[in-house]
């Protein structure tokens, strides 16, 4: 007993570290990648003993900035509430990752390690249950700061959170249909198989629509452009407007945590999560016929490596969308969650189902 908790503690921290510390490079990605498609320099002030480091210390100036700046409460505002609205969002949002698995199996002294820090037989549920309770961090930001501003951004972000969930969740009822399970890491299993053949068994080949939607949905989850209505600084409202210091930085952690979640989730469902095309457990195995033996300890890195670069992929497309697209007005956000993106979502589903029960008969 002591052995697995000793192991799920230290998959936890190993995979905490790993999202933290790609949030961090996040912030830098950021400001880099939006002054290289407006041909700007981008941050390149802070050193570090003299070293600029393509203004990678910029991470370390803009933590230390936000722990020591004044912790700033609005006088009529509710300061239990206040403070607890950024630790709501980011737990939720850390929580996550939990069912989200970043590789098979790992195989040590005959023990059986899954790389999921909590495999679950439902996962895909505990995930959005997770991603559904990290709105209220958001909302009593609003509620608490005791400013009509930052209460209107709070209640933009409940109404596109409700709005676009269940979109998000309709959008991968095809999925499931085809995969017929709810477990994330059996369905990373399942995508190891072969189409004709010789193309992999990934959702964006069985689910091409659903994918466009998921993305879709996803990027109005994460409530940036171009669905930063919540926030929308050029109009002076969001959620967090009467906060700074860490409090400030939790809220824009959690952004960037959730950019990163999406993207996980994007590589999870729709390209195979740690599946690597022809990659079984005791090596490559071509469609032509041969075979190349590799370790176990080797798939395992190589798995856990395709899942990483394929989430890192997403976030920098994620944040090439964001640089890229204008914001949309508020009722241009409404109608295409309600009058565009849950109709499609929906007849995707039939369709699904038309074209299983046509290939089963």
């Amino acid at each position: 007993m002591w052995l697995d908790v000793l192991i799920a503690l230290i998959k936890a921290l190993f995979f905490l570290s790993c999202v933290l510390t790609l949030t961090s490079l996040l912030t830098w990605m950021e400001r880099k990648q939006s002054a290289v498609m407006q041909d700007r320099l981008g941050a390149n002030r802070a050193r570090i003993f003299g070293i600029q480091a393509f203004g990678l210390p910029h991470i370390v100036s803009d933590a230390l900035k936000m722990f020591f700046k004044e912790d700033y409460v609005p006088p009529g505002g509710d300061r239990v509430l206040h403070t607890a609205a950024p630790m709501i969002a980011l737990f939720f949002a850390l929580m996550t990752f939990a069912a989200i698995p970043f590789g098979d199996t790992l195989q040590i002294a005959g023990h059986r390690i899954d790389l999921q820090v909590l495999p679950l037989n439902v996962g895909l549920l505990f995930v959005f249950a997770m991603m559904s309770l990290g709105i209220y961090g958001t909302f009593l930001a609003g509620f608490s700061s005791d400013n009509k501003f930052a209460f209107l951004g709070g209640l933009r972000a409940s109404s596109q959170m409700i709005s676009y969930e269940i979109t998000m969740g309709a959008t991968l009822v095809g999925l499931l249909m085809i995969f017929g399970t709810l477990d994330l890491a059996e369905l990373n299993r399942a995508q190891g198989g072969l189409l004709w053949g010789w193309l992999p068994k990934w959702g964006i080949f069985l689910q091409p629509l659903g994918f466009l939607l998921f993305v879709a949905a996803g990027m109005a989850e994460t409530k940036r452009i171009p669905f930063d209505l919540p926030e929308g600084e050029s109009e002076i409202i969001g959620y967090f407007v009467e906060y700074s210091s860490m409090k400030f930085g939790a809220f824009f952690m959690a952004d960037f945590i959730e950019t990163i979640l999406i993207a996980a989730m994007i590589a999870t469902l729709f390209f195979g999560g740690w599946q690597i095309p022809y990659l079984q457990s005791d090596g490559f195995h071509l469609p032509w016929g041969s075979f190349h033996a590799l370790p176990h300890l080797l798939v395992t890195l190589l798995q856990m490596a395709a899942f990483g670069l394929k989430v890192f992929f997403f976030c920098w497309f994620l944040l090439l969308i964001r640089w890229t697209l204008p914001r949309f007005r508020y009722d241009q956000l409404m109608r295409l969650g309600w009058k565009f993106m849950l109709p499609v979502s929906v007849l995707n589903i039939f369709v699904t189902a038309l074209i299983l029960v046509l290939l089963k008969s």
